[in-house]
């Protein structure tokens, strides 16, 4: 943004707060502080990205590059011999971009935070089996390699009908990127049996997985994408393809965009092939409520069958809710909620579950921050609640955070900031529908808790930065990017 205030584009009822410029720290005072003081410099073109990186000595600067597009729980039971049952992925380790040739170890922390938990590379079903399977049927077991690319172990496929079905992931990962290189067509570029045992395997690591997941930094930090499937390959061209880097996605996959299909796909195989560094909250969005109104359930009738529309609603009635990095910044999709009093009731949300009409989990996934709030008021989405910047206050206080980061509403820089930069909002889906001409953005978060916001313009586009308009909010509780 350029100096002074600005309005967010907010379309979803919920008032966002004009970051400010005062300088805040995302650590106590006593360890390295980070000045999260602002500079504003416009990138030339749609396919340039922006970094804005703040230092701890409360200087800022603006860094271009040119880098631009390129390259109810329903049972599993397997009814075809179609459906493959072995899950297969590349032994390549995880190599640390700024280190080639070293890996990178999984992010995944232990309860309590220190060293990656064991549970970063737990078998699909989430047992203590060294091979298990990727279909979600007890007797099928499958290789799977860990997020630092060594095996985990492996017993023999088992054979259907006589003969082993496999699926490669790396050859359907390269398919669906494939598939965004071209116009939109009715035709998947996958199989429907390879599609339900995509759902089956990350079903089952969703679950192996807590609630409230604990990551360690270096992370990027990615907000909605809505099924625009060409911009979340352009960031993956800009922020690094996975194993690039590790990512955390706080929800709002699919829905309004034509290709959510391909996107949440893509992104349930990078947590299948890295399942420690590759992360994935739940947004509003992934819930049969709402997308079965916002075009996702028209989607999966139109280029799959309907049935696979419930099977992904199994698969986000398991996705985790929230997540807390080093210990300081609590990421979610929506926001804050007055029935939160600790992070165990977090930990404890029972999954797989729906998205409750009230509550600790609907209001983690709906509520908004408010400029006009002193505590907490009634949603102008109809759903939830926003709070004011006391609340957030208190609750950085009562649980030694120093930042909360969450999506769900669109922000005409793709980041913008709320109550003296205690809140951060990060929305990845540039040009927002085609009519918002909002930038999108990843927050990263290094190892020292220095944040930098890559900026994505929107594909083809000449945007004029400093310019400011409020697109007036439709009045639906699906609006407002979530």
């Amino acid at each position: 943004m350029g100096s002074g205030q600005s309005k967010p584009l907010d379309a979803g009822g919920g008032p966002n707060a004009a970051p400010t410029h005062q300088s805040r720290s995302l650590s106590n005072p006593t360890t390295n502080k980070l000045d999260l003081s602002r500079t504003s410099t416009a990138a030339s073109s749609a396919s340039t990205t922006h970094t804005v990186l703040y230092t701890t000595n409360g200087s800022s600067n603006g860094a271009a590059n040119g880098s631009g597009t390129s390259s109810s729980a329903m049972k599993f039971r397997r009814k075809s011999a179609e459906i493959p049952t072995h899950i297969i992925t590349s032994a390549a380790a995880l190599e640390d971009p700024a280190n080639p040739g070293s890996a990178l170890s999984p992010i995944l922390a232990a309860a309590g935070g220190g060293a990656p938990a064991a549970a970063a590379t737990t078998p699909l079903n989430g047992s203590s089996n060294a091979a298990t399977t990727a279909a979600g049927a007890d007797s099928d077991a499958a290789t799977v390699t860990a997020a630092n690319g060594s095996d985990t172990g492996s017993h023999a496929p088992t054979v259907v009908s006589g003969k082993a079905k496999t699926l490669d992931i790396d050859d359907v990962i390269h398919r669906l990127i494939n598939a965004g290189s071209g116009k939109v067509g009715r035709n998947l570029p996958l199989k429907n049996s390879e599609i339900i045992t995509i759902l089956h395997a990350a079903r089952d690591i969703f679950l192996s997985q807590p609630a409230l997941i604990e990551l360690l930094p270096p992370v990027k930090i990615v907000g909605d994408i809505h099924g625009q499937f060409s911009d979340l390959l352009r960031l993956f061209a800009m922020s690094g393809f996975p194993p690039q880097a590790n990512y955390l996605f706080l929800g709002d996959y699919v829905d309004r965009g034509k290709q959510s299909l391909e996107t949440i796909l893509l992104l349930l195989c990078y947590k299948i092939k890295f399942p420690g560094n590759f992360f994935l909250l739940r947004g509003n969005h992934e819930c049969a409520g709402v997308n079965k109104v916002y075009g996702f359930y028209d989607e999966c009738k139109r280029r799959a069958t309907i049935k696979i529309w419930k099977t992904f609603i199994d698969v986000f009635d398991c996705l985790p809710i929230a997540a807390i990095v080093a210990g300081k910044i609590f990421c979610v999709h929506g926001g804050l909620s007055p029935s939160l009093d600790t992070m165990e009731e977090v930990r404890n949300l029972p999954r797989p579950t729906d998205v409750p009409d009230y509550g600790l989990l609907n209001d983690l996934l709906w509520s908004d921050p408010s400029e006009t709030a002193i505590d907490w008021e009634d949603n102008e989405r109809g759903v939830s609640y926003c709070f004011g910047a006391s609340v957030i206050q208190q609750f950085l206080l009562k649980h030694d955070f120093d930042l909360v980061a969450r999506a769900h509403m669109v922000v005409e820089d793709g980041y913008e900031f709320f109550g003296d930069r205690s809140l951060v909002t990060i929305f990845s889906a540039p040009n927002y529908c085609g009519e918002f001409n909002n930038l999108g953005a990843v927050m990263c978060v290094n190892e020292d808790l220095m944040c930098t916001f890559e900026i994505l313009k929107p594909e083809g586009s000449v945007r004029i930065v400093n310019g400011r308009r409020r697109i007036s909010p439709p009045g639906t509780p699906g609006g407002g990017g979530g």
